[in-house]
């Protein structure tokens, strides 16, 4: 198995891309070990010291370091992990994983907006960040402001503000007259 890698805008993440299907339908982000519990790859590559997060998208994971390690250590490190996970034949998630996405309480006098609000990030945002190793979650419409989340190589990049504020709150704005701002959840 060939596994070829991409940087990312974010200097801390890595996309790894396995060239198969990982996930059929949405992604999946670990922060932490314990979150890890319910995917045996995020597992696998928790186990290499120096690994701080773990997102898996449709065809592709970031890897993202923690802030001392170095890429040159870390990246053969990863790909071992990667070629013993998959020679394992284990599940991406088992089947049990929860991956639904929190969000606020939405009103449903806003159905029509949110309606709106998502398929513009499905259709013109998502396929974007994903490009970059990321992607990017609805969490909720208040009051004129759209709470959105950042994940994998998205969360934490320096230019995750600009993304987000002169981006996709733009792209908003312009096609819906309702959006005021958007704000990031962490």
């Amino acid at each position: 198995m060939f596994i070829e890698t991409e940087m990312t805008p974010n200097p801390d993440t890595l996309k790894f891309l396995p060239g198969k299907i990982l996930l059929e339908a949405g992604t999946a982000n670990f922060t932490d070990v314990e979150a890890a519990e319910s995917s045996p790859l995020a597992n696998a590559l928790f186990a290499q010291t120096g690994v701080a997060g773990v997102f898996i998208g449709h065809d592709f994971i970031t890897v993202t370091k923690a802030g001392d390690t170095e890429w040159d250590e870390l990246k053969p490190n990863v790909l071992a992990g990667l070629m013993q996970f998959f020679a394992s034949g284990a599940p991406v998630v088992n089947a049990d994983a929860s991956m639904s996405e929190s969000s606020f309480e939405d009103d449903e006098a806003d159905a029509e907006i949110i309606e709106q609000i998502k398929t513009l990030l499905d259709e013109k945002v998502r396929p974007a960040v994903a490009g970059d190793g990321g992607d990017i979650t609805y969490h909720g419409f208040q009051e004129g402001v759209v709470y959105l989340q950042m994940q994998g190589a998205c969360a934490g990049c320096p230019s995750a503000t600009m993304t987000l504020k002169h981006g996709i709150e733009n792209l908003l704005k312009y096609y819906i007259p309702e959006v005021t701002e958007v704000r990031a959840v962490e």
